[in-house]
């Protein structure tokens, strides 16, 4: 068994069973790539892939076991990796952050811009996506930073640091008769057709809860994961527009009227996601100081330590978070 056809089935489930994307993405050959995963089924004497003629259909149940295994490995080699790097150089290597629109556009930029001026020699990639699709990048090893409000939960492997509370706003024209109102009700909200975030992403599950437990069904016209989008339709007139606060800039969007609308959905929690067992080079620890500052080395590492979920939100019990 090699490392190399690890890889590859590795790569191969990642690409939807799509060989050829796959040699592509790895740089090499197609039929190399097929005939090392033939010497390692015939190596373990199980099937990892059924297939239908010459192409692959589906992960065999054992083939669904081998690639878990492979994608665990594959995570470790790159600790390995990772800690001879620190200890050679820990001012080069690579970031790599899993995250979601609204905090790429809002809330990134200025703590990008910080680490990149600390330490100029590391590489950074910024991946984007629904909250499932990093969290489970982040648990596979493909990302070393989940940053998003939903789904983190959802992944045993991933410890959860809270960073900040954020809340929303209701966005409408200067004309609309919400504009008028001296308090908005829940009620007031759902008399209107809405326009606001795909389910799944920025706190969408909370907005939902909250009409739920009130009784009310209100109409959903548009959903986007763009908070910019969901800004473009308010301003045709399609609905009333439900985002993130922070994506409303009073200079960018003063044709429009920004209702605070914490009362009503409450505060949501955005948080980093890490791997529970990879290994955090120092420039790491730096990041998550810059976009959370309470996430001090000693607060990682302690929380990095505990296995139990309430233990860690016991440790969390008494920080502050900021409100955005």
């Amino acid at each position: 068994m090699k490392l190399q056809q690890l890889r590859y089935i590795w790569e191969i489930s990642q690409h939807n069973l799509n060989v050829s994307a796959t040699a592509e993405a790895l740089f090499t050959s197609q039929p190399g790539i097929s005939k090392q995963i033939r010497l390692l089924e015939d190596e373990l004497g199980v099937a990892i892939f059924a297939r239908n003629g010459k192409h692959l259909s589906e992960l065999t149940p054992a083939g669904q076991a081998v690639v878990a295994l492979a994608g665990e490995i594959l995570a470790k080699v790159q600790d390995i990796r990772s800690v001879a790097e620190d200890y050679r150089d820990n001012r080069k290597g690579t970031l790599s952050v899993a995250t979601t629109h609204t905090q790429a556009r809002y809330v990134l930029p200025r703590v990008l811009r910080d680490f990149m001026e600390r330490y100029p020699g590391i590489s950074l990639n910024l991946h984007q996506g629904t909250p499932m699709q990093i969290a489970e990048m982040a648990s596979r090893g493909g990302a070393d930073v989940a940053i998003a409000t939903e789904a983190l939960e959802l992944f045993d492997n991933l410890v959860m640091l809270p960073c900040y509370r954020w809340n929303r706003c209701i966005l409408v024209r200067q004309e609309h008769p919400l504009a008028q109102k001296a308090k908005v009700t829940l009620e007031d909200v759902a008399r209107h057709p809405l326009i606001t975030y795909v389910f799944g992403f920025t706190g969408r599950s909370q907005l939902d809860q909250a009409f739920g437990k009130a009784g009310l069904h209100p109409q959903v016209v548009l959903t986007a994961v763009d908070a910019d989008v969901i800004k473009t339709y308010v301003r045709l007139g399609l609905g009333v527009g439900i985002v993130a606060h922070m994506a409303y800039d009073p200079v960018v969007d003063q044709d429009l009227v920004a209702i605070d609308a914490g009362p009503l959905f409450g505060a949501s929690v955005t948080s980093i996601g890490l791997r529970r067992d990879m290994f955090l080079r120092g420039y790491l620890y730096d990041f998550m100081a810059l976009f959370a500052p309470h996430l001090s080395r000693e607060m990682v590492d302690k929380a990095m330590a505990l296995r139990d979920k309430h233990h860690l939100e016991a440790l969390f019990k008494g920080v502050e978070l900021p409100t955005y």
